[in-house]
């Protein structure tokens, strides 16, 4: 047999073991969506988020109120009181959640509160997912000085707490939303680059990834072709954790002034507006308060569900109890 046809072979070889790597992801994927669909969790939690990006996306477009607009008439009014801002043809003719000190809609506040918080967290995961996917994997699969000055670097960020991180690029860079999206998309970037790590570590050493290396596959090839699809779900279930992170470090970068900046509404901004009025008029600080726990909570289902859903192990362990 000549070199020519071993190695042809051999390459004819790697194409169906490609091919067969393939249908098992599809396979893979079609019974996670099956999971999906029944589980509880995943569902109330999407319920939950298509229900607040609903109010982020399109409730300044329904409610129409300027949230900038002020009136020193209609200040602390209290939850569907008329005020002198609306018009005699808005929809509602009724401030929905009332007004703050400087007389201003809280709903219209709230409702680009919210679009600002789902802008930061989408921001925070797209760096986060992106860059500690790409590190994780060169990292991992290259290995030598390489790895360790990718882990180097990795866990010297990883061993700040987060707000430290936060506070102190939001405080040198002057405030606003791109230095938190930064600080908090670092800190979840080694996160993130943690574990998918660990996992091209453990994925080097299967057969595909030997036969695509013996096959003459380039690096990128096998990087991106056969290693990317394995870590692709742990990842974005990570991510999804840390999507809820992002949104706490939001709030409570603006709470201290370190976040939005006005007249920009965020939710932390609003909590700390209400602050010192919360024994007259609670709602002020209370409802822009309780919509950061909504949005955790539905973060955290999804999460959670996802997590429930990729994990083999918690897979196993339902089926013990259940057959048990």
């Amino acid at each position: 047999m000549t070199p020519e046809t071993g190695a042809s072979r051999l390459e004819a070889w790697n194409d169906r073991l490609a091919e067969y790597e393939a249908g098992r992801h599809t396979g893979a994927f079609q019974a996670a969506l099956s999971r999906m669909r029944r589980n509880k969790l995943l569902l109330i939690g999407s319920a939950l988020g298509i229900l607040v990006v609903f109010a982020g996306v399109l409730g300044p477009v329904i409610y129409g109120v300027d949230h900038t607009l002020q009136s020193f008439r209609d200040t602390h009014l209290p939850p569907g009181a008329p005020g002198h801002l609306l018009g005699t043809d808005h929809l509602l003719g009724a401030h929905l959640l009332g007004t703050d000190h400087l007389g201003r809609d809280i709903a219209a506040r709230l409702f680009i509160g919210i679009r600002v918080s789902l802008a930061v967290a989408a921001g925070v995961t797209v760096f986060a997912l992106v860059l500690g996917l790409l590190l994780g994997m060169f990292g991992g699969y290259l290995g030598g000085w390489r790895d360790r000055a990718i882990r180097g670097v990795v866990d010297f960020v990883w061993g700040f707490p987060l707000i430290l991180v936060a506070v102190l690029l939001a405080g040198g860079l002057g405030g606003g939303l791109f230095p938190v999206i930064l600080a908090v998309g670092l800190v979840n970037t080694a996160a993130i680059a943690r574990v998918v790590r660990g996992e091209v570590l453990a994925l080097s050493e299967r057969e595909f990834i030997e036969a695509a290396k013996a096959g003459g596959l380039s690096t990128p090839r096998i990087m991106f072709r056969h290693l990317f699809p394995n870590i692709l779900a742990p990842a974005l279930v990570l991510a999804s954790y840390y999507v809820a992170v992002a949104i706490i470090a939001e709030a409570a970068l603006s709470f201290i002034g370190l976040g939005a900046q006005p007249p920009t509404p965020s939710l932390g901004v609003m909590v700390s507006d209400g602050r010192n009025f919360l024994r007259q008029n609670h709602w002020e600080s209370t409802i822009p308060g309780l919509t950061v726990v909504l949005l955790v909570l539905s973060v955290s289902l999804i999460g959670d569900g996802l997590r429930d859903v990729f994990d083999p192990r918690l897979r196993h362990e339902a089926k013990g109890v259940e057959s048990g």
